[in-house]
């Protein structure tokens, strides 16, 4: 049996841009798609904290260091520039490897620079 586990997470990610007219999905900066271990093309979840929106989209490679974050296509109307959003990826594993896994969570500030990296999360705390 495979189970859908949380991967890695760019967390409080500002949205630098939308474009409603590029073809979809939602442009990284390739440094934090590197450090978080989320792939150009895999499938992400985005949950947009100013308005409850949730969606999911593949990812592309931005410019090192640009710190872009820009939903692309429809989901850019879930979205205004400015915008706090957490990105996740998935991934399927074993029980096995699920039990040892541990995800990457980048913290951002608000040009989407690397605060602290984690691999684990805690009730009650915020970053």
């Amino acid at each position: 049996m495979l189970l859908n586990m949380f991967k890695g997470k760019l967390h409080r990610a500002t949205v630098t841009q939308a474009d409603i007219n590029y073809v979809g999905s939602v442009t990284i900066d390739s440094d934090l798609l590197d450090q978080s271990g989320i792939l150009p093309g895999e499938k992400v979840q985005i949950v947009n904290l100013h308005n409850g929106e949730r969606f999911e989209t593949y990812t592309i490679k931005g410019d090192a260091g640009s710190g872009v974050i820009c939903i692309n296509g429809a989901a850019a109307r879930l979205v205004q520039v400015g915008d706090k959003v957490i990105i996740i990826a998935y991934a399927l594993m074993n029980e096995e490897e699920a039990k040892s896994f541990l995800p990457n969570v980048l913290v951002l500030d608000d040009k989407n620079r690397i605060i602290r990296v984690k691999h684990e999360e805690i009730h009650g705390t915020t970053e």
